[in-house]
């Protein structure tokens, strides 16, 4: 089968489900879209990476990368394979000096190393024509199958409550949520406070 390429566009909320979020991948040269309900972890893990931030102590997704670094394997793209029920399921293709391996993965953990390794995100035309969205002049419609609901909201939090803070209450508020580990919500947080210098 022949393979398409997916970039991340947007990690949004999700409308379908409380406490969720939707990695949002788009065809590299097209305009379909892919969205994808993860968990707020997994979120929080493509979030960090994709704005290159560094947490104190690695994340579980870095801590894999620093062990799959310190053995000479490489990974060198991850597949979406297969949509069952609503569930899709992904391979990671790992090269060392000997061999290659797919292991299988849950496809948010997939996309966070992807993000880290810098390789390339693949699925199949069967997955993007059952689960994908059409783009159309910027609106949104759906293929044949039942596509994943997205929000446009980014991350965390209302624009307007950031609006109303000074920068000194900005950059404490990043300080408290990056002590916390919500690295979601400090995106939101870091783009308001570069939006004013």
């Amino acid at each position: 089968m022949k393979k398409i390429e997916l970039e991340i566009v947007a990690l949004s909320h999700s409308i379908t489900q409380t406490h969720s979020y939707a990695v949002v991948l788009g065809e590299v040269n097209g305009l379909r879209r892919l969205p994808i309900v993860i968990g707020g972890f997994e979120a929080q893990a493509i979030a960090v990476a994709l704005e290159h931030m560094q947490p104190s102590r690695p994340l579980t997704h870095d801590l894999m990368k620093n062990f799959m670094n310190a053995f000479n394997v490489e990974l060198q793209e991850i597949i979406i394979s297969d949509l069952q029920e609503g569930i899709f399921y992904s391979k990671l293709v790992c090269f060392t000096e000997h061999d290659t391996v797919e292991i299988d993965s849950r496809t948010s953990d997939a996309l966070a190393l992807a993000v880290r390794f810098g390789c390339p995100i693949y699925t199949y035309e069967h997955i993007l024509e059952n689960a994908g969205i059409l783009m159309e002049d910027g609106t949104p419609k759906k293929n044949k199958g039942e596509a994943v609901g997205i929000e446009e909201s980014a991350a965390g939090g209302s624009h307007e409550d950031l609006s109303n803070m000074n920068l000194e209450q900005l950059q404490t508020l990043l300080n408290d949520v990056l002590e916390q580990e919500d690295y979601i919500r400090a995106i939101s947080i870091r783009d308001e406070i570069n939006k004013r210098k």
